[in-house]
């Protein structure tokens, strides 16, 4: 392994949040960018090769397991930092929007710093949304939002959210909470919630079948997919990720973990935490 970032899949976990499915003792980590030191026979044209090991748990360590037919070869153009990156939040965005097209729709994306809102706002537009706006925390986050021609409004504009979301189509939330309430319960009949998280620690309640609420976990997607489907989605987002925006890294080396995590708790975090593995 040579990095592996830090993501809310990865330390949630670690809180015991997920104890229904993590039987300790177990490695934490999801994604990561290593080097294929050896290989059955059949993929000895591995060796060498940056790849994603994916599919699995455990990448914050020095050595991971995978299996050959889910390791992703990372193109050469594509950063060693970036390629460590291009799972969790990137394909999570590519499939909510492959799931609920933003063609002709007003979006709206709450946690607008996040590296995850950061990349479904680019390519909604990309996609032929109608218009996008993104709620942020902070107000560097919001510069950069309109910097990539985005509209941003801060978390305590709060009239001016509910009325972004009596006017949107589709919802595209990670914090649940107030926000996600607000927005909700804001929202016309015919509209789509996602929700993909729930980073307030509050999901939002509803009660009643419209607006419609649809919950989104990328695990759950994936359960069933062929390895030929999954190489593929990969080759459409290797291009995506060369075209966009992607945040800035800072790196920490593996025995620096816990100032790693501390970095990533950081109200208005602007980069992103890397582990570098070896």
């Amino acid at each position: 392994m040579q990095f592996a970032p830090i993501n809310a899949s990865d330390l949630i976990p670690i809180t015991g949040a997920y104890r229904h499915r993590v039987s300790p003792p177990l490695i934490a980590g999801y994604e990561g960018v290593g080097t294929v030191v050896a290989a059955p026979p059949a993929f000895r044209h591995l060796l060498g090769q940056r790849v994603l090991p994916l599919r699995g748990v455990g990448t914050w360590q020095r050595y991971v397991d995978c299996d050959p037919l889910s390791a992703v070869p990372v193109p050469p153009d594509i950063s060693t930092t970036l390629a460590a990156r291009a799972y969790i939040n990137p394909l999570a965005a590519l499939l909510m929007l492959k799931q609920w097209s933003p063609a002709g729709k007003r979006v709206l994306i709450t946690a607008g710093g996040s590296a995850c809102a950061l990349l479904l706002a680019q390519w909604a537009r990309q996609m032929g949304a109608s218009s996008i706006t993104a709620i942020h925390r902070a107000p560097q986050h919001g510069a950069r939002l309109q910097q990539l021609g985005i509209a941003a409004l801060a978390e305590t504009q709060r009239a001016e959210i509910a009325a972004a979301a009596q006017q949107c189509d589709r919802v595209f939330d990670a914090v649940g909470g107030e926000i996600g309430q607000l927005i909700w319960q804001a929202l016309s009949v015919d509209a789509e919630f996602i929700a993909y998280g729930v980073l307030s620690g509050k999901p939002v309640r509803v009660n009643a079948p419209r607006p419609a609420l649809h919950w989104f976990h990328v695990r759950h997607t994936l359960e069933d997919l062929a390895h030929q489907d999954w190489q593929r989605l990969f080759s459409e987002l290797w291009p995506l990720l060369r075209a966009s925006e992607c945040g800035e890294v800072e790196i920490f080396p593996l025995a620096h973990w816990r100032e790693a995590i501390q970095c990533y708790h950081q109200s208005g975090r602007e980069r992103k935490p890397l582990l570098q593995i070896s």
